[in-house]
């Protein structure tokens, strides 16, 4: 789970504002920390089944808002891909 001084130092850096959660770049940052601490728990627990189809539901919801990113303005996905470290 993010913690409240992750989810405000996400927002900081990708979002118009402190409070800013709705554009898609903060979006696609906050599904990838989780992503990311998802993964590490899988590592740990393999066989817990759950977390990985949340985790499968997760890769699926980034991917769809990379895709709009990409339709809308190719720049800002291509910042947003560069500063995650995301390929495609």
């Amino acid at each position: 789970m993010i913690t409240l001084e992750q989810g405000q130092e996400i927002n900081a850096k990708f979002g118009k504002n402190d409070k800013d959660t709705g554009t898609s770049e903060v979006q696609i940052a906050i599904f990838t920390e989780r992503i990311i601490q998802i993964t590490a728990h899988l590592k740990l627990h393999p066989k817990d089944y759950s977390s990985r189809m949340g985790l499968l539901k997760m890769i699926g919801k980034r991917r769809r808002l990379l895709n709009y990113l990409t339709k809308v303005d190719i720049e800002r996905y291509r910042t947003v891909i560069k500063e995650l470290g995301i390929r495609k």
